[in-house]
């Protein structure tokens, strides 16, 4: 089961002692337990754990490694050290709120397929961490995590919508949705172009939560739930990890879940066109001239470069309502990868005072994200000789900012808009999870709309 974090201190709980980097002896232990770790060579390099035993033999507690400097989220390393039991900090971390976070997130186990669930480790809440906030957040968390590590035999356009649903009912929210067919008679062609060809029907899901009257915040997720590369069919070791094309969806409801569950006054609407890339006989084509809901026509250079055009449906219908904050996020290019890394994932805006508060937010949280350039003179780059645009370049250059110009083309009205170029997957384990999906960049937005509109 997951880390369970308590709100009081039990009888039967253990000391973790925190221990810097070559600090053993400015730690406050006891006599004993410094020859202990002495003896076994523990230094406090971070992220270590040593057992120290009583008089009786019998487990006594644990020392932990803090490394030269304490990282919130490397705490994680304690939930799959920690031998079953609750625990308390025997001196209280320099961020109690992040290290509690931590561990509950290092705790995280995918069991839909089996797995186990690990031991039952308890954790007495350090004083200062808020456990309602703490409990929104690993909720969220591991609503993303499920999502992105479900295959797409369970986690299709259909299970996809029927998450949104849940995740609805349990905040009082509504859910409209525009499937298959009704893609063309409502005007959103290119959801309909890319997801056509699929057995799963595409649709644009839209969920909305709060008052009318509240500043209305919008968020887009890029929920294609497989993608073959389309016609431009990828090689079969690029398809292993296609399951995770939906990772921006997962993040907005992640994003959305923490929203609603701190109950911010704010009117959340969520975009999610949920699409399967497949190939059929009525796919789109390279070369074919698609209509957008925005009147642009786009020629498709790459059917590979899919999720620009879903989003810029969904991005022009957020658009038409101004809302006060826009935010789209989507597992959108391999070259954000490149250029950043699998985490650090890129974002975009026009926006200065929006990108400082976000990147204050980042450092804040320890979610880590960075901004990139809309460089101005690459947007020609697009193109078409002849549509209004072409859906990818054809030098293979700045392939995330180019992606990122594609969909500024489809936000015209809004004033606040961000674009995140995540890739939802820690490609091995990480102290605060395992290999698997990941969110990103949730938290650092989370901090911003709080102090901006909670």
């Amino acid at each position: 089961m997951p880390v369970e974090l308590l709100d009081e201190k039990t009888a039967d709980s253990l000391p973790i002692h925190l221990v810097a980097k070559d600090g053993l002896e400015s730690a406050g232990l006891a006599p004993s337990v410094l020859a202990w770790a002495q003896a076994n060579g523990f230094a406090g390099d971070a992220g270590k754990v040593l057992a120290v035993p009583g008089t009786d033999g019998n487990l006594a507690g644990v020392l932990f490694g803090t490394g030269q400097r304490e990282n919130g989220l490397g705490f994680g390393a304690l939930a799959r050290s920690l031998p079953q039991g609750n625990w308390h900090f025997a001196t209280r971390p320099a961020q109690p709120e992040l290290a509690a976070l931590g561990v509950a997130l290092g705790g995280y186990v995918f069991t839909r397929y089996g797995k186990k669930p690990g031991k039952d480790v308890g954790l007495v809440l350090p004083a200062g961490a808020d456990a309602a906030r703490l409990s929104r957040l690993t909720d969220s968390i591991f609503l993303v995590r499920d999502l992105v590590n479900t295959p797409t035999n369970d986690m299709g356009p259909s299970a996809l919508e029927a998450t949104v649903r849940k995740l609805a009912a349990s905040h009082g929210a509504k859910v409209g949705v525009t499937l298959g067919d009704e893609l063309i008679d409502k005007n959103f062609p290119m959801i309909h172009a890319v997801g056509r060809a699929s057995a799963d029907a595409p649709r644009l899901i839209d969920l909305t939560w709060g008052s009318e009257a509240a500043p209305k915040v919008t968020l887009v997720g890029k929920g294609v739930c497989f993608d073959t590369g389309g016609l431009d069919i990828k090689p079969a070791s690029s398809m292993l990890l296609m399951k995770k094309d939906m990772g921006g969806a997962a993040n907005v409801l992640g994003l959305a879940s923490m929203i609603m569950a701190a109950k911010l006054d704010v009117r959340l609407r969520v975009l999610i066109p949920a699409v399967e890339n497949a190939i059929s006989a009525n796919a789109f084509r390279p070369g074919d001239v698609l209509q957008s809901r925005k009147g642009l026509t786009v020629e498709i250079g790459n059917t590979d470069a899919e999720g620009r055009l879903v989003l810029a449906d969904a991005l022009a219908l957020a658009d038409e309502e101004q809302p006060d904050l826009l935010v789209d996020m989507a597992t959108l290019t391999g070259a954000a990868r490149v250029a950043l890394g699998p985490d650090l994932p890129p974002f975009y805006t026009d926006d200065d005072a929006l990108a400082g508060e976000l990147a204050a937010a980042s450092a804040a949280v320890e979610d880590p994200i960075w901004r990139m350039p809309l460089w101005k003179p690459y947007d020609t780059k697009l193109s078409s000789k002849v549509a209004d645009m072409n859906n990818v370049t054809t030098d293979g250059f700045a392939g995330s900012v180019i992606a990122a110009l594609f969909l500024k083309r489809f936000v015209e009205k809004t004033a606040h808009w961000a674009h995140f170029d995540i890739f939802a997957w820690n490609p091995a384990d990480r102290a605060y999870g395992p290999a698997g999906g990941e969110a990103q960049a949730i938290r650092a937005l989370e901090r911003v709309i709080a102090a901006r509109f909670g």
